[in-house]
């Protein structure tokens, strides 16, 4: 029996640290000023998201997301034991691309040096936080039904340069850091049933659109962009937006609902799994999933202490993270579950 596996991981994360501390002294260039830019502290920020620090790109560098994507790429192709060569398919899920378009993929497709006129193909999702299972499911499938033989699956993003660095914008802005993650999917034969991926849902709200978006861009409007950045109400249309507590309960009520689908359709129990990595939006969201859920709370690993919310980059670079440290070991068998700006969200299970 042909089931899609994963057969390679592989993250990224920049070297900058910018802590709690630090973070309300930095400006919009992401520089640290003399004076206090943001009313926030330590204690605020941790008791709202457990988030300690996340990590940031150079701000005089010229990073996109396909460059934080390539270096996790290169890592799960090494993990793999397989070259970019060999690659047929690349899925890249991010919410901060490097330009509207063409996609990123083929910005990392060439990165790989693996354009041209053979050249795989690319896809891009926008499914924000969901991205990597919505993805994770689209692999899976493509394998399953012998479309594609090996594909690499990135989620990367870069957020530093686009927050609000401002009283206005912290409740977006605290949470949000730097980093990309990456998988290597393809065929493994297996008469066992609970090898490779198991289980993939997806599901999406549109009635929640606006509860979490970036306006910007906005086709219907001509001309497409325009503000005066002098104007703050203006000017607010070029950073991220959300109804924090509408997200929340969404999120929770969301992550649960489809947990507890994922046991119910793969037929396990939580004796049969050896992680749950959530996605990391928010440690509290976190929390309340393992509570309501009723995970063992010794099975859920969480980063975003370490990293923020990566968005499409967290569930591989949580997963990569533990391997690192030892915890995870090859052979696992991990649930994730994600939630994301759409209203999107999905679970799989995994081994790794």
């Amino acid at each position: 029996m042909v089931r899609a596996s994963i057969l390679g991981l592989g993250s990224y994360v920049p070297d900058r640290i910018v802590t709690n501390d630090e973070l309300r002294f930095l400006n919009e260039k992401h520089e640290v000023c003399a004076e206090q830019q943001t009313e926030t502290n330590d204690e605020w920020i941790k008791a709202r998201t457990g988030i300690e620090q996340r990590r940031y790109v150079p701000n005089d560098s010229g990073f996109a997301s396909s460059d934080l994507g390539l270096f996790a790429a290169k890592n799960a192709l090494e993990d793999a034991g397989t070259t970019a060569k060999e690659l047929d398919c690349i899925i890249f899920a991010t919410l901060s691309p490097d330009i509207h378009f063409p996609g990123t993929a083929v910005f990392l497709q060439s990165k790989l040096g693996i354009d041209g006129e053979t050249g795989c193909a690319c896809f891009d999702i926008r499914q924000q936080c969901s991205g990597f299972v919505y993805g994770l499911q689209m692999a899976d499938a493509f394998v399953r039904t012998g479309i594609y033989k090996k594909i690499l699956l990135v989620g990367a993003e870069v957020h530093s340069h686009s927050l609000d660095y401002t009283t206005r914008g912290r409740d977006v802005m605290v949470l949000f850091g730097d980093g990309a993650g990456a998988a290597v999917i393809g065929p493994k034969e297996t008469d066992d049933a609970k090898e490779g991926i198991l289980h993939t849902h997806c599901q999406a709200d549109g009635a929640g659109a606006m509860d979490l978006h970036l306006k910007v861009f906005e086709i219907a409007k001509l001309p497409y962009v325009y503000y005066d950045a002098n104007d703050r109400e203006q000017n607010q249309i070029k950073y991220p937006q959300m109804n924090g507590k509408k997200v929340f309960l969404n999120a929770v009520r969301n992550m649960v609902v489809s947990v507890q689908r994922a046991m119910r359709e793969a037929n396990l129990t939580w004796e049969d799994i050896d992680w749950f990595v959530p996605h990391q939006a928010n440690l509290r969201i976190n929390e309340a999933v393992v509570q309501y859920a009723e995970i063992p709370p010794e099975k859920a690993l969480n980063t975003i202490q370490f990293y923020g919310n990566t968005t499409a980059a967290t569930v591989p670079l949580t997963i990569d993270h533990y391997r690192k440290a030892g915890k995870v070991k090859k052979g696992d068998r991990i649930l994730s579950t994600v939630f994301g700006a759409g209203f999107t969200w999905g679970s799989a299970i995994f081994t790794v």
